[in-house]
């Protein structure tokens, strides 16, 4: 508790507060219309932000996000406001299952505040808060959404393009550990020498340590489960051509890409992959209301700062 008491400190400094915490838990930093914001909110906010982050509780960190929580503070307040003018009932079935998605039990959330000494209804009200205002964007925007059909019908098939296909690459690989640089330049140098003379195969004969004569050959590989970096590389060779020596740690590595294809992807749900596209775009259009909703509320509202 003696750390979250120091932390708190620096929050309140930070808004030129001169008392302890001890003292001013409850100090108002900031009142929204007939709504408040005080330092033990702002402390808990943050604390919060970073427990739930899983980062380390330190200066830094704190400092990271102050600005940050007190503009989604005077957001969530904005929000809190309006949604009680339209009287927007509370969804804790939204917000039971959205905690559950984050830790799996709501119980076990509530235990995971308590033993970091925070509060947890704060956390929850702000929750409640934000799907009601979910709610008040939909009922009051959901005529205004405007979908473009045939936009919608040429992501799909652009969609479609880019993912019915996968590209493959054969493979033939030497590997080689080496214990440190002066090794590592020293086998790269006869490995080199060695596939220009004998060639790929042979050379990896050589230095694959294994009795099966294909070793080095790993098959029919899918782009998709290669690194960024390896799949950069053998997307720019021909068949046929050798990698520049890779170094991965204490490990050496040239390939051969033997072979390519392109393969089709099956399965590829339609109907599905359309509504997912709509979905899309509705969301950017309510995500947009919203911004534009909450914009007008604080241009609107009277915030002070005490």
């Amino acid at each position: 508790m003696k750390i979250l008491f120091v932390y708190f400190f620096i929050i309140a400094f930070v808004f030129s507060m001169q008392k302890t915490l001890a003292n001013n838990q409850g100090k108002i930093l900031l009142k929204v219309d007939n709504e408040i914001i005080t330092n033990f909110e702002v402390k808990n906010k943050i604390l919060t932000v970073l427990l739930l982050s899983n980062q380390e509780l330190n200066q830094q960190n704190i400092d990271k996000y102050k600005k940050e929580v007190l503009n989604i503070l005077i957001e969530n307040k904005l929000k809190k406001i309006e949604v009680t003018k339209y009287k927007i009932n509370k969804n804790d079935a939204k917000v039971n299952s959205y905690i559950r998605s984050i830790v799996g039990d709501t119980s076990r959330m509530k235990k995971k505040f308590l033993e970091n000494n925070l509060d947890y209804k704060l956390y929850r009200d702000e929750l409640e808060v934000e799907f009601m205002w979910q709610k008040l964007i939909y009922d009051l925007y959901k005529k205004k959404i405007d979908i473009n059909e045939a936009q919608i019908n040429n992501e799909l098939e652009k969609f479609i393009n880019e993912n019915a296909k996968i590209k493959e690459f054969r493979i033939a690989e030497i590997e080689v550990l080496f214990k440190d640089n002066k090794e590592y330049e020293q086998i790269v140098s006869a490995i080199e020498q060695d596939i220009k003379n004998k060639g790929f195969e042979a050379t990896a004969l050589k230095y694959n340590k294994t009795s099966v004569a294909n070793d080095s050959d790993l098959g029919w590989i899918n782009s998709k489960s290669l690194s960024p970096e390896i799949f950069n590389i053998l997307n720019q060779m021909n068949v046929g051509e050798i990698t520049k020596p890779i170094k991965r740690q204490n490990t050496l590595i040239f390939l051969k890409l033997t072979d390519k294809r392109i393969s089709k992807k099956e399965g590829l749900e339609v109907n599905e992959l359309k509504n997912q596209i709509l979905n899309e775009k509705k969301n950017e259009q309510f995500n947009l209301y919203s911004k534009s909703h909450l914009l007008k509320l604080k241009n609107n509202s009277l915030i002070e700062y005490k």
